[in-house]
């Protein structure tokens, strides 16, 4: 694992957009994995500025999101779908049929999780695929105790991690209880994987990242199987881990 420490969120979201800026300039049909939730909307907010100045374009783009509530619509205001068009795509030349996320309404939704991973690996796999981590390390909403073998399937979802998304409902009671989630197995297959982790409230996941052996009661610990992982995180995020200068 290669670790990126910054000042602040803000830097952590200029070197993130940069990191995946560039990786578009030398490969511009390149297959991006996307994250949602707050840890990536900064990076965002700066593709669409670099974007808007230096035209950098995404018509060769193809896009796949990690994950997708289960009973909301595409065109729900909280669904991930919306999250993504609002906050992105609808701000970039994106072409619609590039873009990729499970289907929360889906008739069979054993079906739907095996032809998504099914999409992933007939446009190639992903390249780089952007992550964030929760408190309890979960990566995508793949909860303490999936098992690293798991491809694109239905989690349900652990209190803490709904109390987290809260605040983007009226209430916890709105929040949805399972959701689609590409599985560990899915997001180790990427060849690269960019991890971005921004607050206080990471410190103590951040450390045990870094310091625990892997464990599937620890979800992110997979990471360390993986031959290509950029970590950017902020001083936060990095209070309670040893890193070098």
């Amino acid at each position: 694992m290669k670790i990126i420490q910054v000042n602040s969120y803000q830097d952590m979201s200029q070197r993130a957009s940069q990191f995946i800026i560039n990786k578009i300039s030398n490969n511009n049909a390149l297959k991006l994995g996307f994250a949602t939730g707050g840890t990536p909307k900064g990076t965002y907010e700066l593709l669409i500025e670099d974007y808007k100045q230096n035209q950098t374009s995404y018509q060769n783009i193809t896009s796949f999101n990690l994950d997708e509530y289960i009973g909301l619509s595409k065109d729900h205001p909280n669904s991930y779908h919306q999250y993504m068009e609002q906050i992105l795509f609808q701000h970039i030349d994106i072409p619609k049929a590039n873009i990729h996320l499970p289907d929360g309404l889906a008739t069979d939704i054993a079906l739907e999780c095996k032809n998504y991973e099914e999409l992933i690996e007939v446009n190639g796999g992903i390249d780089l695929q952007i992550l964030g981590i929760g408190e309890n390390g979960h990566i995508g909403f793949n909860e303490p105790g999936t098992s690293f073998d798991t491809l694109t399937h239905v989690v349900k979802l652990a209190k803490s991690t709904r109390e987290a998304n809260a605040r983007y409902f009226s209430n916890i009671n709105e929040v949805p209880t399972h959701a689609i989630t590409m599985g560990i197995q899915s997001i180790l297959k990427s060849k690269e994987i960019l991890l971005l982790v921004s607050g206080e409230n990471k410190a103590e996941a951040v450390k045990r990242l870094l310091t625990d052996d892997v464990d599937s009661n620890f979800p992110a610990s997979a990471l360390k199987k993986h031959p290509r992982v950029t970590i950017i995180a902020d001083k936060l995020a990095l209070s309670n881990a040893m890193v070098p200068c």
